[in-house]
């Protein structure tokens, strides 16, 4: 088990070769520069921060633990972050009713950064130590840092143990049992393939990649989201559809919850997620196990996209050097490993790889294990363009509206378009 987590965080390393290694320039929030904290900074009544949804209950011990010490208030909401957060910030930001920090994952920093949504800040080099290498560079666009990393995962293998005595051995054996033990409204396996983030992972399993690579760094001229392995993914994903393996009801903007809702009541045996399903899980009162995913016959595995959730300052807030400093304290390695143990999502902090709330734990485990095959989502800000695209492709195919190379060709062609309008130089 700490010899899976310490691959892990071997592993991550992957992120921070394709993202910057951390601030070149001299950065212009938080830390004087000899390292020591402004605590004679004008002193806000409160600071305000956005959580993602369902995610926020840690928050209230530690924010009452930070008020307590430093006499700072903490207001806190949340917001979905995948889709809901950046566009909510773009908004409330410029009228100044946005937050002083958000969470983003990985992929949205260097759009927001380019944007100026975001600020750029400085720590000293003994809180960047905190985190894996690779961590704080995935937190880094263009070599300046946006961001103190939260946690690092990539979607795992789920399964109720009173339904699914183990692990299929490959893919295909669990095709198979889908196949059998889906009937009177109770499914063998169940995954958002209409959602590109879970998608990735049998289409870039087959041979697809979103962005091909260039002197080292990612190359969006360069797409692979249409190629002979894409198609053949995406193909696949379609045959769980066409032979009705999957229920209608997990497509689209509430698929995650419809999905959640029926593992929860025990009426499927196993699920495509990530850590943040664990609590609702538990809570189900579900014995469920977690594992890597099972390979294809020919041993080439799901390749499910990896990111780093971070903690980052609005660029609109007027109490930056104080955001700054709620961020070293929530990521510090006490309340790191408290977040963990409320939230299952997994710390990038170096300090906690041999802590026995994690090396103990299977989800932590089984995340690591599942990095080995993982692929970053690249944090370009070119990648903004691929998401919705690509959701509208896979869409298209799961209701059989569109074949796959058809709808991957449309999605491509608008994504070259996008890349075009809104990132020539």
């Amino acid at each position: 088990m700490k010899k899976a987590l310490s691959i892990f965080m071997m592993l991550v390393l992957m992120i921070g070769a394709l993202a910057a290694c951390g601030p070149k320039e001299e950065e212009n929030t938080g830390s004087k520069d000899n390292g020591e904290k402004t605590e004679d900074a004008s002193k806000p009544e409160k600071l305000v921060v956005w959580e993602d949804k369902d995610k926020s209950g840690w928050l209230e011990k530690v924010a009452a633990d930070f008020e307590k010490e430093h006499g700072v208030k903490i207001e806190f909401k949340e917001v979905e972050m995948a889709t809901k957060m950046k566009e909510q910030l773009r908004l409330d930001g410029p009228a100044g009713t946005g937050p002083d920090i958000i969470t983003l994952p990985h992929d949205q920093i260097g759009e927001l950064a380019v944007q100026g949504h975001i600020a750029e800040l400085n720590v000293s080099d003994d809180v960047k130590s905190t985190f894996s290498e690779s961590s704080i560079g995935a937190q880094s666009f263009d070599g300046k840092l946006y961001g103190l990393p939260k946690s690092a995962e990539t979607p795992v293998f789920i399964y109720n143990k009173a339904l699914m005595s183990e692990v299929p051995a490959t893919m295909e054996d669990l095709y198979e049992f889908a196949k059998a033990n889906t009937k009177d409204g109770k499914y063998g396996f169940l995954a958002l393939w209409d959602n590109f983030y879970f998608a990735h992972a049998p289409i870039a399993g087959n041979g697809g990649y979103v962005f091909g690579e260039k002197d080292g760094a990612l190359n969006p001229q360069d797409l692979g989201l249409n190629n002979e392995g894409a198609v053949e993914g995406t193909q696949y994903i379609q045959n769980w559809y066409t032979e009705k393996l999957f229920p209608n009801g997990i497509i689209g903007e509430n698929g995650g919850s419809a999905m959640d809702g029926l593992f929860n009541e025990g009426k499927v045996a196993s699920v495509m997620n990530g850590p943040w399903a664990f609590g609702g899980m538990k809570d189900a009162g579900i014995d469920f196990g977690v594992a890597p995913f099972p390979k294809f016959a020919d041993g080439t595995p799901m390749k499910t996209f990896m990111g780093v959730k971070g903690w980052h300052v609005s660029s609109y807030s007027k109490n930056q050097d104080w955001a700054v400093k709620f961020l070293e304290y929530i990521t510090n390695d006490e309340n790191a490993k408290y977040r963990f143990e409320q939230t299952a999502e997994v710390p990038t902090n170096v300090a906690l790889v041999d802590d026995p709330a994690l090396a103990e734990n299977e989800g932590a485990k089984a995340v690591a294990l599942q990095t080995q095959d993982a692929v970053p989502m690249p944090n370009i800000p070119e990648m903004g363009e691929v998401w919705s695209p690509m959701a509208s492709a896979l869409q298209t195919v799961v209701t059989g509206k569109a074949k796959p190379q058809e709808a991957l060709d449309s999605a491509v062609k608008q994504i070259e378009q996008n890349i075009q309008q809104n990132h020539s130089k």
